[in-house]
C-alpha cells in the first residue's frame, strides 16, 4: 500500500460529528473509529464505520496514516473510548470486598469501587483490567511499572 493510499480525509463538522472522505470523493456522515485491539495493539487495525457499522476503510497501522486525519482519528477514539488508566494506588478502604480504592490515572485522581475480586481481570503477564461497581472499566497497562506500595495492594486482590 503506497504513503498515498493512507493520506485521507477523517475531520469534524462545526456539529461535532466526524466525516471521512473516500478516495473517490463520497463524503460519510456519523463516522466512527474504532480500534479493533485498544488494549494489546491500540494504533494497530483502526476501522472507520458508519452509522450502521459498515466499514469505509480499514487502516492497519495509525503511523501509515498523514498526521492530520492521525490526530483527528485518535480524538475520535479518545472522545468514543473511555477506559482511564490506572497509575497508582493511594489506599484501599478494606483488604474484603466491596472495597473503595483512591488512584490516580492518566485522567486525575479518582475512587472506585471493588465490588469482587472477579471484577480484576489479568489480559497478560502484567496488564490487568479492572472493572468497577459502576460499570466503568480501568486499565492497568504494565504492573510491573507501577511503584512497590501500588503493587503491594494489588497482590492482596489477585
Amino acid at each position: 500500500m503506497s504513503a498515498e493510499a493512507l493520506n485521507i480525509q477523517f475531520d469534524q463538522s462545526p456539529s461535532g460529528r466526524w466525516f471521512y472522505v473516500s478516495a473517490e470523493g463520497v463524503r460519510h456522515d456519523h463516522v466512527l473509529a474504532v480500534r479493533s485491539f485498544p488494549v494489546a495493539a491500540p494504533d494497530e487495525g483502526i476501522a472507520l464505520v458508519d452509522v450502521d457499522g459498515k466499514e469505509l476503510l480499514w487502516i492497519p497501522q495509525l503511523s501509515h496514516v498523514a498526521e492530520q486525519a492521525r490526530a483527528n482519528i485518535q480524538k475520535a477514539i479518545m472522545q468514543r473510548e473511555f477506559m482511564p488508566q490506572i497509575l497508582k494506588l493511594y489506599g484501599v478502604s478494606s483488604f474484603v470486598t466491596p472495597s473503595t480504592w483512591d488512584i490516580e490515572t492518566d485522567r486525575g485522581r479518582t475512587s472506585l469501587l471493588l465490588k469482587g475480586e472477579e471484577d480484576i481481570r489479568r489480559l497478560s503477564g502484567t496488564v490487568l483490567l479492572v472493572t468497577d461497581g459502576h460499570g466503568v472499566q480501568f486499565l492497568i497497562r504494565d504492573l510491573a511499572q507501577m511503584d512497590r506500595f501500588s503493587r503491594k495492594l494489588l497482590d492482596r486482590f489477585l
